[in-house]
């Protein structure tokens, strides 16, 4: 075997190993966001003390499920991206904790300028593993839906009965394209395993 062939091997394996961490991530991370919505829809607008929990649960959820994306990538791989998005989500947590003290509307901000920044570097971070991995083209756009939906839940915040339930739709959408991504990586486990037995 030429030295040539053995590293198209081992970036092969490399590739199909976070592929392989990377779609179990997302199929938990789907499931969280549906088990979340769940609770949102059922228990959220008749209890104003799991309304509050679930609030701050959602990015504090985040900041984890970053620890495993980071865990998930290999060793030489650039995560500032991951890091940065830790960093944003454990802020955003405080933020809506401190916001909740004065009211849904100003939570409602925080979680909106959460979603634009980490939508910004879930975007950039789809494109840089889009060229590794393949597969990438839900969470790219999945990031730049979270911008606009940022963006919308800022202009939004201040009308009338605007509450945690609006946040529904956004953990809908978020949850199918981490499903969506999860099924396209498994091309890419298909392919790597299919090169490492030839």
């Amino acid at each position: 075997m030429t030295s040539a062939t053995q590293s198209n091997l081992n970036v092969s394996s490399q590739a199909v190993e976070t592929a392989s961490a990377l779609r179990r991530l997302y199929f938990f991370r789907a499931g969280f966001s549906i088990v979340w919505i769940i609770l949102v829809l059922a228990l959220a607008k008749t209890n104003i003390t799991i309304a509050t929990v679930l609030f701050i649960i959602y990015p504090a959820w985040d900041a984890i499920a970053t620890y495993f994306d980071i865990q998930a990538n290999a060793s030489s791989a650039n995560k500032t991206p991951q890091y940065v998005n830790a960093v944003i989500s454990i802020a955003t947590t405080i933020g809506v904790i401190l916001a909740l003290q004065k009211g849904i509307p100003q939570a409602l901000i925080v979680f909106g300028a959460w979603a634009i920044l980490t939508g910004l570097i879930q975007l950039l971070l789809g494109l840089r593993r889009r060229k590794q991995l393949g597969g990438q083209w839900p969470m790219i756009i999945s990031g730049g839906q979270s911008m606009l939906a940022g963006v919308s839940f800022i202009a939004m915040a201040h009308a009338p009965n605007q509450g945690i339930t609006t946040l529904a739709g956004y953990a809908a959408f978020g949850a199918f394209y981490f499903l969506l991504t999860a099924f396209a990586l498994s091309k890419t486990i298909k392919a790597g395993q299919a090169t490492s037995a030839s």
